[in-house]
C-alpha cells in the first residue's frame, strides 16, 4: 500500500507514526513544506516570557525519527495539485524549484491551518509580525529582547498569552480585539471580567470591540482601528486561523470556511482520502455537530485515528470537548464544552449557574476562591460544559467537565459522583460537585416557577 501524507505538524506526524506502527510494510511518503515538523506553536508565548528551558525541546518528533520508522521524508517540498481521479500528486522542490509528480493508494490531508490575514491597508508591514509557526517565534522572541513596546491584534488563547507575557517582560501593551472581550469565544463575561482586570492591573491597555483598518510608519507601526490609533515597535497578528485546504477545494466536501468534513473514521467524501487536524472538521460533542476548533489535542487524536483506519474502519471517533486551559498572571482560567455566548451563537438552549467559593477548607492556615460557571441542557439536565478561574491550580477541573459531558452525565450525577476529601486539597463537597449541586437547585427552582 502506498500512503502519501501532506503536511506533518500534529495530525501528520501522529498519523504517519501510527500508519508506521499499524503497517510497518507499507510506503508512506510525507511531504512538508517546512524545514521541521511537529512544533509546539502553543508555547510560543511562554518561550517569549522565558519560560522555556531548551526552544528545541519544544518540537516532539523530527524527520529523522519518522524516517527511522520506514517513513521517506520529503521536507521543504509544496503539493501544488492533487489530481483524485489519477491519485496523482504534483509537487515542487523549494530547495531546488524542481517538479515532480507521486501516486497513491491513500492520501492524508493534513495541511493544518493558516493565520487569519485580513486585507487590510499595510498589513505586509514587516512590523506586523504573524505568530504560528517556528520561523515566525523566533522573529518574536529576537524582536522581543530589543522591543518597548507592542500590539497585539487577536484576544483569542494565543494573542492573549503574548499580551501578558510581553507585559510581563516590561513592555507596553496594547491588546486590541473586535469582540467586546478578551477571550469572548472561550469564556462568559463573568469570567473574563476578572481576567481583563488582570491586564488592566499591569498595564495593558486593552482596545475591545475595535476593528483594525489600517497600519501605518517606518520607524514605528501605527495601528487605525475604526474608534482609535495606537502605535508601538511592532504588531503581533493573533485573529485566529483557517483551515489550509485550498489544495482539495472541489475535491473532498468542506464546511463553509473549507474544512474537510469527514466521517467518524477520518475519511473525507473521497474515501481514499483522510483528513485531520486543523485542516478537518471535529465532531463537537457538546451540540453533536460538526464544527471548526483547531485544537493540538483534537489533531493529535484524530492523526492516531486515520493510522488506526486507514486501511479499514477499525475505532471511531469520540468526538471532542475542545477542553482547554491558560495561565494568565498566575490565575488558571480553564474550560470544556459550551459557554452560555458559545451556546447562544450555535443555537443552542442552555441553563447555567456560577459559583464562588474557597476549594478548601477555611480552617487551613491558606485558602483561596475558586470561580466557576456550568451549563446544561434544561430538558435532559446533561452537562454541556464548564468553565474555572482560580489563582490555585484547577485546570483539571476542566478534565472533569469533559468526561462528564462524553459520557452524557446530568448535573445530578455530576452533584453525586465520588469525589475524595482530603483539607490539603478540597472541601468535603468536591467544587465540582457542588458546583453541579448549585446546578441542580436552580433547575428545581426552575420547574417550581412552572
Amino acid at each position: 500500500m502506498k500512503v502519501i501524507v501532506i503536511g506533518c505538524t500534529h495530525a501528520g506526524t501522529f498519523a504517519t507514526q501510527q500508519i508506521l506502527t499499524e503497517h510497518p510494510d507499507w510506503q508512506v511518503t510525507v511531504y512538508e513544506r517546512n524545514d521541521n515538523l511537529s512544533f509546539l506553536s502553543c508555547g510560543i508565548a511562554l518561550w517569549v516570557g522565558g519560560h522555556v528551558s531548551d526552544p528545541k525541546k519544544m518540537f516532539y518528533s523530527s524527520p529523522e525519527a519518522l524516517a527511522s520508522l520506514g517513513a521517506t521524508m520529503k521536507m521543504e517540498h509544496d503539493v501544488l495539485d492533487v489530481d483524485t481521479v489519477t491519485k496523482t500528486i504534483r509537487v515542487k522542490d523549494l530547495k531546488t524549484g524542481e517538479e515532480s509528480t507521486d501516486t497513491y493508494d491513500k492520501l492524508v490531508v493534513t495541511t493544518g491551518s493558516a493565520p487569519v490575514i485580513p486585507p487590510i491597508e499595510g498589513i505586509d508591514d514587516p512590523k506586523v509580525q504573524l505568530c504560528k509557526n517556528w520561523t515566525h517565534a523566533t522573529q518574536i522572541k529576537e524582536e522581543s529582547k530589543k522591543i518597548n513596546s507592542a500590539i497585539v491584534i487577536g484576544a483569542g488563547y494565543i494573542g492573549a498569552e503574548l499580551a501578558e507575557q510581553l507585559s510581563l517582560l516590561g513592555k507596553k501593551v496594547t491588546l486590541i480585539d473586535a469582540l467586546p472581550r478578551v477571550l469572548a469565544k472561550n469564556f462568559d463575561e463573568t469570567i473574563t471580567a476578572r481576567v481583563e482586570q488582570d491586564y488592566r492591573d499591569h498595564g495593558v491597555h486593552l482596545a475591545l470591540g475595535e476593528k483594525v483598518v489600517k497600519f501605518s510608519g517606518t520607524d514605528e507601526i501605527t495601528v487605525t482601528t475604526d474608534h482609535s490609533s495606537y502605535t508601538a515597535d511592532i504588531a503581533i497578528m493573533a485573529a485566529g486561523f483557517r483551515p489550509n485546504t485550498g489544495l482539495m477545494k472541489g475535491k473532498v466536501e468542506m464546511i463553509g470556511n473549507g474544512a474537510i468534513i469527514t466521517n467518524e473514521y477520518m475519511q473525507s467524501s473521497d474515501p481514499d482520502i483522510y483528513a485531520a487536524g486543523d485542516s478537518s472538521v471535529v465532531h463537537y460533542n457538546p451540540t453533536g455537530k460538526d464544527d471548526y476548533i483547531p485544537l493540538a489535542t483534537n489533531a493529535v487524536r484524530q492523526g492516531i485515528l486515520v493510522g488506526k483506519n486507514i486501511a479499514g474502519p477499525t475505532e471511531k471517533y469520540l468526538g471532542t470537548q475542545a477542553s482547554s486551559a491558560v495561565e494568565l498572571y498566575g490565575k488558571t482560567v480553564a474550560s470544556s464544552g459550551l459557554t452560555v455566548e458559545g451556546a447562544k451563537a450555535r443555537g443552542v438552549v442552555v441553563d447555567h449557574v456560577v459559583l464562588e467559593q474557597n476549594y478548601r477548607p477555611e480552617f487551613m492556615l491558606t485558602t483561596t476562591p475558586i470561580l466557576m460557571e456550568l451549563t446544561w441542557d434544561p430538558e435532559t439536565r446533561v452537562v454541556k460544559g464548564g468553565a474555572f478561574f482560580s489563582s490555585y491550580d484547577c485546570a483539571q477541573s476542566a478534565n472533569v467537565i469533559s468526561l462528564a459531558i462524553q459520557t452524557e452525565m446530568t448535573i445530578d450525577t455530576l452533584s453525586m459522583v465520588d469525589m475524595f476529601f482530603q483539607p490539603n486539597f478540597d472541601q468535603p463537597i468536591n467544587y465540582v460537585n457542588a458546583l453541579a449541586g448549585a446546578a441542580v437547585a436552580k433547575a428545581a427552582e426552575t420547574v417550581g416557577a412552572k
